[in-house]
């Protein structure tokens, strides 16, 4: 019987363990300690720029931080790219504020600026200028920076990027996650590298990452007893976990460039298949991670849908998943404003996530190439 092929799976490198022994041969267990320490250094290091870097429980914590560090509170308005994962929007909730949401545009899938400037004017016509921007780096995607930016520095309004997805990824030569005020990683089981669930935030200076720090220790002021002046958060990593996060990034350009040859075998797989696009950078100011690797089918060109594909592929146990359904197409924020046209409308319903593991196999690989061939006609 075949086993699964799983979308992402987690990947060990082989060396985590070495830095999960240290931390219970030295009893450094607790959310501090040598691997917190020396995670969110070699992450700063891997980011190339003046950066400093929180390690988190989760990326959706270090968006909530950033949340709080901007000024969002009760009442205010954030914007935030409708097509993602719910975790980039549900923070703006926790703070009581109102999600504003944008459509993508169609060359990388991410927030459109036009789109964009359009909704901040509205807002401010409407007496709420926006406090923050949500921009996501899609699938490890760099949304289009430039223009993104100087929309938001027009208005005056803080950029933070949600970069989960996108560790390895760069726009002209720069790591996604050190253009914003704040970028958020994700380190879940399902990431390029993981921590078993963490996250981190990168800040633009140390003061940020202190205060960063803070909070996210629950804000315990400084004093021989336990006083709080204000709400903090348990949202800290533990050594034990940032230890694997350390062996991790000892594989992380190897995990980079096995994602990006699987986005290679999709271009290739489907270079004949008429009506079928691989999700694939605009220009070469675009360096994506290729986290996952996705296809848009045109049922009129292709003969078949998203779901017969989908579905194919599940009666032989091999994973792959519907692009994320629009926020603003979500019940839970049914309510919520939105701008922009119909492109992350269209996204979802034509578009495919694939197989994209930097473990998968060459036999792995065969199957998935049989299938498509089988349901294409090919």
């Amino acid at each position: 019987m075949s086993t699964k092929i799983w979308l992402s799976s987690p990947h060990m490198g082989g060396t985590e363990l070495k830095y999960i022994h240290e931390a219970f041969d030295t009893n450094w267990v607790a959310p501090l300690g040598p691997n917190v320490n020396g995670f969110e250094e070699d992450l700063a290091s891997y980011l190339n720029q003046e950066v400093y870097v929180a390690a988190l429980s989760a990326g959706t914590a270090a968006l909530h931080l950033a949340l709080i560090e901007c000024g969002v509170s009760h009442g205010d308005e954030v914007i935030c790219q409708s097509m993602t994962f719910s975790a980039s929007a549900n923070p703006i909730a926790y703070q009581g504020a109102t999600p504003v949401f944008v459509d993508s545009e169609p060359e990388t899938w991410n927030i459109c600026p036009i789109a964009l400037e359009e909704a901040i004017q509205d807002r401010i016509a409407k007496g709420k200028t926006p406090k923050a921007i949500i921009a996501v780096h899609l699938y490890g995607m760099p949304y289009q920076v430039d223009q993104v930016h100087a929309v938001a520095e027009k208005y005056n309004i803080p950029v933070i990027e949600d970069a989960a997805e996108a560790l390895g990824s760069t726009y002209k030569g720069q790591a996604a996650g050190t253009f914003g005020k704040f970028g958020a990683l994700s380190f879940n089981g399902n990431k390029i590298i993981t921590t078993s669930g963490g996250g981190a935030l990168v800040c633009q200076t140390k003061a940020s990452k202190d205060r960063t720090v803070f909070l996210a220790t629950q804000a315990r002021d400084h004093a021989p007893h336990y006083q709080h002046s204000e709400i903090g958060f348990n949202y800290r990593m533990s050594n034990i976990t940032a230890g694997i996060g350390r062996g991790q990034m000892e594989v992380l350009d190897q995990r980079v460039e096995a994602r990006r040859a699987m986005n290679q075998f999709y271009h290739n797989l489907f270079a004949d298949i008429d009506g079928v696009t691989v999700f694939s950078e605009p220009s070469p100011d675009f360096y994506s991670n290729h986290w996952l690797s996705a296809i848009l089918i045109d049922p009129v060109l292709a003969g078949v849908t998203r779901e017969d594909l989908r579905l194919a592929f599940l009666a032989d146990d091999i994973e792959s998943r519907p692009l994320w359904k629009p926020m603003h197409m979500q019940p839970v924020f049914a309510d919520s404003p939105y701008y922009g046209g119909n492109v992350a409308e269209q996204l979802f319903e034509n578009g495919l996530c694939l197989p994209s593991g930097s473990n998968l196999s060459d036999e792995d690989r065969e199957r998935i190439e049989a299938k498509v061939k089988a349901v294409f006609g090919k």
